[in-house]
Parts: C-alpha cells; structure tokens; sequence
C-alpha cells in the first residue's frame, strides 16, 4: 500500500510541477510580455506626447525658422543657384579683404525635399581679414552652412593665412526669392 500511495504522491506532484510549468507558458509569461510591451509603448507614447507639445510651444519660433529658411534659400534652377553663391562668395571676399584662393560648387541632390551646392573654397590673409570674411558669411541672410574649416599658416609668425573650407547652400524646390 505503501507503493501506491507513494506513486499517488509523485504522480499528484508531477501533474501539479506540470500544471504549474503550463500556466507559466500559457498565461503568466504572455501577460508579463504584454504588460512589458505596453509599459514601453506607454513610455514612447508619453515622450512622444512631449515632444508635440513643445513644438506646439515653440510653433512661432519653428515656424518663423523654416519661413527664414524658405526665403534666403537658393534659387531652384541649379545654374542660377550656383551663380547666386558665387556671387554671395565674391561679396564677401571683396568686403572681408581676403584674397581668393579657389571656389568649386557641385550639385548634390539629397532627395525630393531639398538640395544642396557643395562648395570647397580657399582665401588667404591675416587672420583679421579672415575672421572678417567668416562674419561676413555668418551674418549674410544666404542659406549656407559652413560645414569644415581649415585653418593653415604659411610662415613662422601666422602673419599669411589659408583657409579652407566645406561648405553647402540650401535648395528648396520651391524656394521663394
């Protein structure tokens, strides 16, 4: 008898481990899963909410920015828009003092929304004549982006300058000018 109730036990003990192991692979694993998915995208939901509602704040500076963006952007038509840097290039070479080195525009299309004109441009001077050119080219209203400087000296004193840089000017297909 003692047998028997022995493999009564084991067989209640094993079929209750099994039940156990079943509701865990049944029930409480795909609860927890789901409770840890929906945790996250509550979490992406309120950052998400966050972030719409600081662009509602800021909706007047965001639009005032592409507004800007829109109108000092280049010309559509590529060859009028690279004469139109050139000419912004000149300008602030002839105001700045700098002596011109190279200009070499190429056209890079990113996608449907916008272009850019890739430049590498070189000047020389001093360096008073240089910081010169570079505020002159940040305070112009031209949507250009100064994308690498280079900064060389050609004697012991850095009294002659190089500089050389990477820069892009914005295209919007429907840029306003």
């Amino acid at each position: 008898m003692e047998t028997k109730n022995r493999e009564k036990l084991y067989a209640i003990g094993l079929g209750a481990v099994l039940g156990l192991v079943l509701i865990n692979w049944l029930v409480i694993s795909p609860l927890t899963d789901a409770w840890s998915r929906r945790s996250k995208e509550i979490t992406d939901l309120k950052k998400s909410l966050a972030d719409g509602t600081m662009l509602i704040r800021r909706q007047d500076v965001v639009q005032g920015r592409w507004d800007d963006m829109r109108t000092n952007a280049l010309e559509s038509n590529p060859a009028v828009a690279e004469a139109e840097l050139l000419t912004a290039f000149d300008r602030w070479v002839s105001q700045s003092g700098v002596t011109e080195g190279s200009f070499r525009p190429q056209l890079h299309d990113t996608d449907d929304n916008y272009s850019t004109i890739d430049c590498r441009a070189d000047v020389s001077g001093n360096i008073d004549t240089i910081m010169r050119f570079l505020y002159d080219m940040e305070k112009d209203p031209l949507a250009v982006r100064v994308d690498a400087l280079e900064l060389t000296s050609h004697d012991d004193n850095g009294q002659e300058l190089t500089l050389g840089m990477d820069m892009s000017g914005l295209i919007l297909p429907t840029s306003s000018q």
